[in-house]
């Protein structure tokens, strides 16, 4: 491919600025890049946070960290994923969307491609980039791509977009030396559900959800929460709806995806003796809570953040959507499609609750995927 293409973009201009509508010519992709149409791109509520003004901006960007899309072109030297995949144009792709600059302490002592001192996260909208709410992306040398097994559908890929790579992260720096048989989740959004997905895979045999929308509890049951509660019941009645299900020492592990700073508090008291509490779902904004430190000695509790996700966890989620899809209605996790220019409606169905997931389809995007033979390792 040798010409320039147009593309639209969704442009967040400043932090609590409505999103700007812009169009951007897209070059072929350079040595070591790709070039893709985006198939779908997911949103996530950090975007929602962004667009409140919650976190301040650099720069213009393009919304959208989360993305499948089909390879246009690929840059020279570029024959294979980060997998080792051969990839050529046509094929599905899933990509990590923060490029570690593998030349840091935490790239290098630690390997810790989550927490790289100089990740790029977010791009420069006067340049193209990776943000997903756009027709095409043009993915970096360095960032993490892989394709898209054979007999999975990006939809499946994309249902819960970096959610899921999050929580695998998530339940790894738990470090558990024994399955959790019980596991509390607070929020039924993608990382509530994605939560729900590990913690069954991991063994669980109750996993508690509470949320404030019964359609999304109802997806947790469908993807294999045992009970849910509602957060219309009181913070006791819920305490005692918890106890009643995990028994009286409580549940060993409570992750808080809820990404509502009066979550916390909850979280701690509903955590059980010798448990731990995982906190994810807190990325954005700013605030203070009051802790009782005595409580979490009394409890041995340990408290366990976890920020962003790294490659192996995008590959490990690809794998993992691509074994449960058959039976398990991970596509249908995705309830609202927006093309590129409604993005600013599609953030306020997100805002409001209304959504389980909604994602960004360009209105020009493919509508077929050919898929050819590849190898499907397992993701545990």
């Amino acid at each position: 491919m040798t010409d320039t293409q147009r593309s639209r973009i969704a442009v967040l201009a400043r932090a609590g600025a409505p999103i700007e509508n812009r169009f951007i010519d897209v070059p072929p992709p350079g040595p070591g890049a790709v070039l893709a149409r985006v198939y779908m791109g997911g949103i996530c509520g950090t975007d929602v946070h962004l667009r409140r003004g919650d976190r301040q901006l650099p720069f213009p960007i393009v919304l959208g960290h989360e993305g499948t899309g089909i390879v246009e072109a690929l840059g020279d030297g570029v024959t294979r994923d980060s997998a080792g995949e051969a990839l050529t144009a046509g094929d599905p792709v899933y990509w990590c969307p923060i490029p570690p600059c593998h030349n840091c302490y935490y790239c290098t002592v630690e390997k810790d491609f989550s927490s790289c001192s100089n990740a790029a996260g977010i791009h420069n909208a006067e340049q193209p980039g990776w943000g997903s709410y756009a027709d095409l992306v043009t993915l970096p040398p360095g960032m993490a791509i892989y394709r898209i097994p054979d007999a999975t559908s990006p939809e499946a890929v994309i249902a819960l977009g970096c959610a899921l790579p999050a929580v695998l992260q998530g339940f790894d720096r738990l470090a558990l030396t024994t399955l959790p048989d019980s596991v509390v989740i607070q929020g039924a959004g993608p990382i509530g559900l994605s939560a729900v997905l590990v913690a069954k895979q991991l063994g669980a045999s109750t996993i508690v959800v509470i949320d404030q929308h019964e359609h999304r509890l109802d997806m947790a049951r469908r993807l294999g929460a045992t009970a849910t509660v509602s957060l219309t019941a009181s913070a006791a009645e819920r305490k005692a709806r918890v106890l009643e299900l995990c028994g009286s020492r409580g549940p060993r592990v409570v992750v808080e995806a809820a990404g509502a700073l009066s979550a916390f508090g909850e979280g701690v008291d509903l955590a059980g003796h010798n448990g731990v509490y995982l906190l994810i779902g807190l990325w954005s904004g700013h605030g203070t809570t009051p802790v009782d430190p005595i409580v979490l000695v009394h409890k041995n509790l340990r408290i366990v953040g976890s920020c962003f996700a790294q490659p192996e966890h995008y590959y490990r989620a690809m794998h993992l959507a691509a074994q449960l899809e058959q039976r398990l209605p991970l596509t249908e996790i995705i309830t609202h499609r927006f093309d590129v220019f409604r993005a600013d409606e599609a953030l306020d169905t997100v805002e409001s609750g209304l959504a389980v997931k909604a994602v960004i389809q360009p209105a020009r995007g493919p509508s077929v995927i050919t898929h050819r033979k590849t190898s499907s390792p397992p993701a545990t």
